[in-house]
Formats: structure tokens, C-alpha cells, sequence
């Protein structure tokens, strides 16, 4: 009845996660939700107000997207990347995740996977029909690839095409790339194209945000949404932003959004105007001064010889590695953890990791993030008081965690 290319999946990880918690909560457990990432702050109101004024919109939109709205992201896009796009380079799509699946299927060649990447990049690889191609990475490189690393692969067949997936900052690690221009020489001299997946690239932690777009925009399909920075994950609305290079790309995913999600919701893409072309940097520094705040704590407070940590440069994630040879698995580790202490974290093997290297992702966001915003608006430095008052859960598990670690 079924294909064998589906027999062996299993649900997305991030998702699956979710669900055991919500479980767990809605049998009286306490539960520290580290598993799942999600924005902890609310859709601006102005936002808000838009998707309420165009709620009657109900016909059907072009399959590429709203042309206002095409045309606001791709003037934020080139005042933020210094490059010229146009609207026409712009696909919207029901969230990066769908466009990123359609980018599988069309392309002919191999995908790159850096170790550790998202969860559902080598799944949707799998129903692409895509071989996979595994680059190992080392915490001394911020879990990037190094240039030589990746040369190395495209070298032993130079005639195949190669789609890099490099997500900065990174989930799971929290990681920002450093190597770019390095990287975007590989691509440059080879058939590689690179899908930047900057889903997070509002929340960096640092002003000096870079992209690989930045250093080769001719190679860069550029991935991202409202879902994180706007705390809008479950309105579904993101985008590719395609280079005129890539052309073929653009019109062929065009042709499978036809024949698969159609267009977007529309008054989810009249709203999205608003994001785009008003000026929401408060909104954004206030969340980015929190999460940098609160994944300092946890960085500060559970790092230890027993734990070793990357202080995390943007997102909402960390990734913990336990210096332990109590377990045989990251998995069977975050199924002891979660039962010994209630904290619920991602094993590092649904990120690529070998399942003997006992590592986790840890999202740093099960807090309250709009009271947590308007009562340290005008705060610069949030102390840690400030994060036990508005993130109790965090310190919560913070400190479970480090008692359980005392254990091993």
C-alpha cells in the first residue's frame, strides 16, 4: 500500500516533541517545554489589526504571491543585503518549510547536509529523491562547514550539481557562520548552489549580520518568513527570495505551487505587507535583547565540565553536549531526563549527530514573551532577577538540569 520511500519516516521530531508535552501537561506533569521551538512573543498589534481589516479577502492570489507584497519584501531585502532584488525574485509560499520541499523535488543533484542541521532537511532530501551528501562539523568552527571540507565533497564528481543548505543562525546550535566568504568561493568555482536558510537572521545577536547572499547573491536562494521574528509560526506565510540566475528555479517551483498549495492565504499576505513595510526594529530589539539575555543565563548557569556549551550568537537555541557514558544514545538520555526531571529536550540524532555522541538541542523559549517585553522595554541590560521574575520556567529547568548533571 505504501511506497517504500515513506515506510521508514517518522513525524518531524519538533513537532512530535510538542505533542508528548502538551500530553504530559494535560496529565497534571510539570513539564519544562525545551523541546520545541517557538517564538514566546505575539504577532505586533499593527500586524494584528492588518490580518482583522483584510479578514474579508477571499479570492484566490497569484500562485507567487501578492505583488504588494512581493514588492515590500524585496525592497526590505536589498536595503538589508546591499543587492538589487526585484519583485519578481520573490516567491511566498504557506511557510519556508513547503517551498523548501518544492526546492527538493526540482532539483537534480545532490543536497549537502552540514551536521547538524534542521530536522526535516534530510526527510524532505529522502522524498526528493536526493542522494545525501553529510558534513561533519566541530564545535572549534561553530558547527559550520569549513571551506576545504566542502570542497572536498564537490571534487569527487565536479560535473554534478550541489545544493548546500546553510542555516545561520543555526537550529539546532545557535551558531552563526563566520566563514562565508570562504564558502561562497567553493560555490563560486564549483556547480553549487546554496540555500540560506535565515529564518532566524532577525534575531542575531550581534548588529554585524551577514548572509552568504552578501558574498555570491548569484548562487543564494535566500529562505525565510514571519514565523520567528514576528511570532507568527502558525500563520504560515514565507518566502524564497530566487536570483535572476536562478531563474529556472523560480518558474519551476511556481509551476508545482500551481498544482499543490495553490497561494497563500489571502489575509495572511495582505497582513504581511504591514510587517514588511512598516518599521518594526523595536519590536524586533526588544526580542532579540531578551532571548540574548535569557540564552545567556542558560548558557552561564548549566555549562560545566560535565556539559559543554557554545554561548548561542541568535535564535532561540543551544545545544548541550553531556560528557557521559551513562547512556547509549542521545535519545535513550532525553528519555531519562524527561522522566527524572520533566524537562523535555531534542535528542542530537534527530540533528544528524551520531546517536552515540550524547548531545541536545535546547530551546531557550518557554516563557511568557509578552509580559516578559512590556515590562523590560526600556530595560538595556536585563538582569538576572528580571529573567526569574519573567521566565520562572527557564531557571526552572536550568537548575534541574544542572542537579541532574551532578549525577553522572
Amino acid at each position: 500500500m505504501l511506497k517504500d520511500l515513506v515506510k521508514n519516516l517518522e513525524p518531524s521530531s519538533t513537532l512530535k516533541i510538542n505533542e508528548i508535552s502538551n500530553e504530559l501537561q494535560n496529565k497534571g506533569q510539570n513539564i519544562i517545554r525545551f523541546g520545541f521551538g517557538q517564538s514566546p512573543f505575539q504577532v505586533p498589534k499593527d500586524i494584528v489589526n492588518e490580518l482583522k481589516n483584510n479578514a474579508h479577502q477571499n479570492t484566490y492570489l497569484s500562485m507567487q504571491g501578492l505583488k504588494e507584497l512581493r514588492e515590500v519584501v524585496a525592497k526590505y531585502t536589498s536595503n538589508k543585503k546591499k543587492y538589487n532584488y526585484k519583485s519578481e525574485n520573490v516567491i511566498i509560499g504557506p511557510g519556508s518549510k513547503e517551498l523548501m520541499f518544492l526546492l527538493h523535488v526540482i532539483f537534480d543533484g545532490e543536497i549537502i547536509l552540514p551536521t547538524p542541521s534542521w530536522v526535516s532537511y534530510a526527510p524532505q532530501a529522502i522524498l526528493g529523491r536526493n542522494k545525501i551528501q553529510n558534513l561533519k562539523t566541530k564545535r572549534e568552527n561553530n558547527w559550520f562547514p569549513t571551506a576545504e571540507d566542502l570542497e572536498k565533497i564537490i571534487k569527487k564528481n565536479t560535473n554534478k550539481n550541489y545544493l548546500l543548505f546553510l542555516n545561520s543562525p543555526n537550529n539546532p546550535s545557535g551558531q552563526v557562520c563566520k566563514n562565508l566568504n570562504e564558502i561562497s568561493d567553493v560555490a563560486n568555482k564549483y556547480n553549487l548552489i546554496i540555500l540560506s536558510d535565515e529564518i532566524y537572521s532577525e534575531l542575531t545577536f550581534e548588529d554585524d549580520y551577514k548572509s552568504i547572499s552578501n558574498f555570491c547573491p548569484e548562487k543564494t536562494i535566500i529562505s525565510t518568513g514571519l514565523s520567528k521574528w514576528c511570532g507568527a509560526g502558525g500563520w504560515r506565510l514565507g518566502y524564497f527570495i530566487v536570483p535572476d540566475s536562478l531563474k529556472l528555479i523560480k518558474d519551476t517551483i511556481n509551476v508545482l505551487a500551481s498544482e499543490t498549495f495553490s497561494a497563500v492565504s489571502a489575509p495572511i499576505q495582505y497582513a504581511a505587507i504591514q510587517a514588511y513595510d512598516k518599521d518594526h526594529t523595536d519590536f524586533i530589539n526588544a526580542s532579540r535583547n531578551i532571548l540574548k539575555s535569557v540564552g545567556k543565563y542558560v548558557y552561564k548557569n548549566l555549562s560545566s565540565n560535565k556539559v559543554l556549551i557554545n554561548e548561542p550568537q541568535g535564535g532561540f537555541y543551544l545545544m548541550p553536549e553531556f560528557v557521559t557514558k551513562k547512556f547509549k544514545s542521545s535519545s535513550e538520555m532525553c528519555k531519562n531526563i524527561l522522566k527524572k526531571t520533566g524537562v523535555a529536550l531534542l535528542p542530537g540524532s534527530d540533528f544528524g549527530f551520531d546517536k552515540e555522541r550524547l548531545i541536545v538541542r535546547l530551546s531557550f523559549t518557554d516563557f511568557n514573551g509578552q509580559n516578559f517585553m512590556d515590562e523590560t522595554k526600556d530595560e538595556h541590560n536585563i538582569s538576572e532577577e528580571l529573567i526569574k521574575k519573567f521566565a520562572p520556567k527557564i531557571v526552572e529547568g536550568v537548575d534541574k538540569l544542572k542537579k541532574w548533571s551532578k549525577t553522572l
